[in-house]
Formats: C-alpha cells, sequence, structure tokens
C-alpha cells in the first residue's frame, strides 16, 4: 500500500466517524418526542430539525469523502502489487516459470488483484461500518433501557456461532474454485497459444470438449459454493430478522407499563435496523473474505517467491566492452538429480567461432544457458575474459552477449522495433545493417508497409525462416561481444546460409560467436568444433580433424553427406 497507506487509514477513520453518527438522528428523534412533541414545547423544534438536518449532510459528505479515498486507495493498492508481481517474475528463473503456466500467473494478475482491490475498497469499510454501527446502537440503547438491549443482544451469540460454522465449510471450498478458476484460464491461453498445432491436427472438436470439461467444473463448483451459501444464508437473515419483533413485543411491554416512554422506544424502534443490518451482513462478508484469503495466498505465492538466479552481492557492472573470451571449466549441471551437463572444459579466445554438435538431449541449449546465466552450474565456474559470470550484474552480462534461437518470439510490435528490441535508441541506419547482414532484409522490403510493417502476435504470418532472420538481426543489433546462435538457420536454406555465414565472418565488430547446429555445413569455417554426448564433450577439434577420427562427428557427417549425395541423384 506503501504511499497510500495514510489515505486508507484515514478512510476508515472517517468510516468509523460516519458509522458512529448513524445514532445521533435516533438520539434527536427521542427528544423531539419526549421533549417537544409530547409537553407541546415548539420551542426546541427549529434547533433539533436543523441539528438532525445539518447531521444528515455532514455524514454523507463525509461518507462521499471516504468512497473517494478507498477506492482511489485500493486501485493504488492494485497498481502497486501488480507491478511488484511483475518485477517479481521479470526476476524469476525458467524453473519459476515453469511451474507457474502462463494461464495461473494470468489469473493471479488479473482475477487474484482485482478481489484484493475489492477488500480493500469495500469489505474493510463495510467491516469498520458494521462493528462500529452495532456498538454504537448497542451502547446508545443500554443507557436508554439495558434490559431490551440485553433482549436483543441476546441474539448475536447464535449469528455468530452459525457464522463461524459458515466459514469453516467455505473457505476450503474457495480455494478449490481459485484452482479450477487457474485450470480454466491455463487451458485457454495454451489452446490459443497452440491453436496452429490444434487446426493442423483438426483437434478443434477435442480442445472445445477439454474446455467444457474445465469450463463445467469451474461451473459445478460455484454452484456448491452458492448451494453451502444458501444454507447459511437464511439462518443469519432469520437470527437478524428476529430483532425487530424483539423490539416490538418486549418493548410494547416496557411502554405500556411506563418503564419506557414514547420517544425511547422510537429510538429503539429507529435503531433496530443499526443491530440487524450488521448481523445480516456478517454472511456476505465472511464470504467475500474468504474468496480474498485465497486469491491473496497465490499472490503471496509470486510475491514471496524466493529469488530466482539474481546479482551476487559482489557483482559489478561490465563498464567496458569485453574482449570476448569465453571459458567453461569443469561445469556440471544437475536437474532434479539427473546429470545434464558434465565436466564440460574448453575455451573460446576472442573472435573464435566455436561449434557445438550432438544429439537431441545432448546439453547443447543446457550449455549456454549457463553462459546466459539463465542456469547457474552445480559445479565448476564459467568465465567471461578471465572473469567469473558470478561477479558481473546480469543486466551488463546479458547486453553484451547475443542470442538468436531456434524457436523464435517476436514480439506485436512492427519489424523495426523487433530488431532493435536489445536497444531501442539504435539508428534506422543500423537497423537496416544488421537486417542486411542477416538476409532479412530481402524479404522486409517486400512488405507492405516494410521495416514498419507490424508484425503480428509470436510473428505469425512470417515464415520460420524469416522470424529466424528477424531473430538474428536482434541479436546482431547490440554489437554482442559474444554471439550465440542456437540452430538459428535450420529453417533456411542452404544458400542463405551461406551467406549469413560469409555475414558473420565479416562483422564490423569483433564477436566471439557459439554455434549450435544439426547440420554440419553450420560450422564452415569454425575455428573449433565441440561434440557432446550424454552431457559430455566427446570429441573436439576443427572439420578435417574431427572427419580423420572417424568418430560420432564422421559419423554424422557421413550421414548428411550420403543424404545429400542421394538427393542430388
Amino acid at each position: 500500500m506503501g504511499r497510500k497507506r495514510p489515505y486508507f487509514v484515514l478512510g476508515l477513520i472517517i468510516a468509523a466517524v460516519s458509522s458512529g453518527m448513524l445514532v445521533i438522528n435516533p438520539m434527536l428523534s427521542q427528544r423531539l418526542i419526549d421533549d417537544v412533541i409530547t409537553p407541546g414545547n415548539t420551542a426546541l423544534l427549529p434547533g433539533l430539525l436543523l441539528t438532525m438536518f445539518g447531521v444528515q449532510i455532514l455524514r454523507l459528505s463525509l461518507r462521499y469523502i471516504m468512497v473517494i479515498l478507498m477506492e482511489s486507495n485500493s486501485t493504488q493498492t492494485m497498481t502497486d502489487v501488480r507491478r511488484l508481481m511483475y518485477e517479481v517474475v521479470q526476476g524469476q528463473d525458467y524453473r519459476f516459470l515453469n511451474r507457474l503456466r502462463t494461464g495461473n500467473l494470468m489469473t493471479r494478475m488479473t482475477s487474484d488483484l482485482d478481489r484484493l482491490r475489492h477488500t480493500v475498497a469495500w469489505v474493510t469499510y463495510q467491516f469498520v461500518d458494521a462493528i462500529v454501527t452495532f456498538t454504537a446502537a448497542f451502547t446508545f440503547l443500554m443507557f436508554i433501557n439495558w434490559r431490551l438491549a440485553l433482549c436483543l443482544g441476546a441474539v448475536a451469540p447464535f449469528i455468530l456461532y452459525v457464522s463461524r460454522r459458515f466459514v469453516k465449510r467455505i473457505r476450503s471450498r474457495f480455494v478449490l474454485l481459485r484452482e479450477k478458476l487457474t485450470g480454466l484460464s491455463t487451458a485457454v491461453t495454451e489452446n490459443i497459444d497452440g491453436n496452429r498445432v490444434v487446426k493442423a491436427f483438426a483437434r478443434e472438436a477435442y480442445e472445445i470438449e477439454q474446455f467444457e470439461k474445465h469450463n463445467a467444473e469451474y461451473r459445478d463448483t460455484s454452484v456448491e459454493n452458492a448451494v453451502i451459501g444458501a444454507r447459511y444464508m437464511p439462518l443469519l437473515e432469520g437470527f437478524s430478522q428476529i430483532l425487530t419483533p424483539v423490539t416490538l413485543v418486549v418493548g410494547g411491554l416496557f411502554l405500556i407499563n411506563g418503564s419506557m416512554t414514547g420517544g425511547q422506544f422510537l429510538a429503539f424502534s429507529s435503531l433496530t435496523w443499526a443491530l440487524s443490518m450488521p448481523l445480516r451482513m456478517l454472511g456476505m462478508l465472511l464470504s467475500d473474505l474468504q474468496s480474498y484469503y485465497a486469491a491473496a495466498s497465490m499472490i503471496r505465492e509470486v510475491v514471496e517467491a524466493e529469488p530466482g538466479i539474481s546479482d551476487t552481492p559482489e557483482a559489478v557492472p561490465i563498464t567496458e566492452r569485453p574482449a570476448g573470451k569465453v571459458e567453461f571449466s569443469h561445469v556440471d549441471f544437475t536437474v532434479d538429480d539427473t546429470p545434464v551437463l558434465q565436466d564440460i572444459t574448453f575455451t573460446a579466445e576472442p573472435g573464435e567461432t566455436i561449434g557445438i554438435l550432438g544429439s537431441t538431449g545432448s546439453g547443447k541449449t543446457s550449455l549456454i544457458n549457463m553462459l546466459l546465466r539463465f542456469y547457474e552450474p552445480t559445479r565448476g565456474e564459467v568465465l567471461l575474459d578471465g572473469v567469473n559470470i558470478n561477479l558481473r550484474t546480469l543486466s551488463s552480462l546479458r547486453h553484451n552477449i547475443g542470442l538468436a534461437m531456434q524457436d523464435v518470439f517476436l514480439f506485436s510490435e512492427t519489424v523495426k522495433g523487433n530488431i532493435a528490441y536489445g536497444q531501442p535508441e539504435l539508428d534506422e541506419t543500423v537497423i537496416l545493417q544488421r537486417a542486411v547482414q542477416a538476409d532479412a532484409n530481402s524479404f522486409i522490403t517486400k512488405m507492405a508497409d516494410g521495416y514498419e510493417t507490424l508484425v503480428g502476435e509470436r510473428g505469425v504470418g512470417l515464415s520460420g525462416g524469416q522470424k529466424q532472420r528477424i531473430s538474428l538481426a536482434r541479436a546482431l543489433a547490440v554489437t554482442p561481444a559474444v554471439l550465440i546462435l542456437d540452430d538459428t538457420t535450420s529453417a533456411v536454406d542452404s544458400e542463405t546460409e551461406q551467406y549469413i555465414q560469409a555475414e558473420l565472418r565479416n562483422l564490423d565488430f569483433p564477436c566471439t560467436k557459439i554455434i549450435i547446429a544439426q547440420r554440419i555445413t553450420s560450422f564452415r569455417g569454425a575455428d573449433r568444433i565441440l561434440v557432446l554426448d550424454g552431457g559430455r564433450i566427446v570429441e573436439r577439434g576443427t572439420h578435417e580433424e574431427l572427419l580423420a577420427n572417424k568418430g560420432f562427428y564422421h559419423h554424422i557427417w557421413s550421414l548428411q553427406n550420403n543424404a545429400n549425395t542421394e538427393g542430388v541423384h
């Protein structure tokens, strides 16, 4: 709540004051009957009427101020918490994002936060209203006629007992409802993201069936919660409604035997609602609070999540452009007790090109994730220019590393905006140059609006090769000291690949290149090639040296070469 906390407290104070003022007019009404109408003393009448009118105007004015304060504070609170949640998510690593799926996070940052806003804006001051109104009314009535007041107050324990039973019954149900909503949101999000796959396999009917399943589960849970509320609400309503006949019967007897004046009876009648209304609202407020607790636990799980990979206390920013020397020293990486990388040791000198080849699951992508600190090594260290990368701030480290991946993500932005994403202030001339180097300029200029063409979500409307070339241009645009290409040219033809390789060999800035690929042709001109198998480097050397070894590399080369030869014939 931060900056708005004083306004929140002020709003609650105003709510308490305005609620307490509810007893003033019934007090004045008692005087109006007993001191003015009954004795016929009209001299007090104008003053009493003006006071009653002024009290009502003041109370309504305070309520207006209170609503403005509470609404503005709740909106600001929701904005601040959403910003905090977003910052926490941005600072988390892949493991956190793998555990909490997109639909799950979206639900927490939308509907759960809206429940938080509702609680701050409405439930809190309604609770204050209920407590102060009941306390003020009961205290006043005790002064008038304590016996009748106690008769009315005797109903409260029964209502509190029913309320306690209701809270115990409904709390777990709201947690279950929240889980069903998460499942529904996740199903919708995944289906939209994977819409092409759904259509490609003609699985629309299946996905609709799955959606209906989640939708029905959410509906059934909501109905069951409503049924539970329907069982308890009549009891709460019934007990609170007992107050009126008690006032009429018992108060009438006191009035008949002279134990109560007409003004006092009118005051009791006027304030019966002030006792029954808070009791009637108790069930609804408790239901809202249980819904809030379920949502708040989900919000706290994000906000209080253990920090992911972050800057170490000793980390300092990289102030000068690195030379680009990359070293892996006896690096191990384990996930859930399963070895992914084992004893990885190699050095890439500044300006060198290192190729990495390996079968699927051999640890190629995990290796480069170590360099970017997407994951932390279980053992060993990774160095940039002889300094452990843990001693560099994440932002400065990643700013000096360009990454282009096979699975390209493009934002709903212009082509120019996507290329300059890592360096928004980039000159248009440089953007054009990087697009040319990635062989993207040729198709970009043919688009309707050229570099100003809006790219659809995730690059819809572009081919796989076009997206990969825009991704490569984006990586080159930050003029990185280290350039990582993770199967970046897998979707382009051989001619385009050769063009890109020629451009990469003649970049206008010094750059160490690490190229991961399945095709051996991607390693043309590489200074050294590493062959991974089972998380270990099993071969290393130049193309010619590896062929001469007659090992795994030679086997892959033979398969690809034979395939290409057969294709020619």
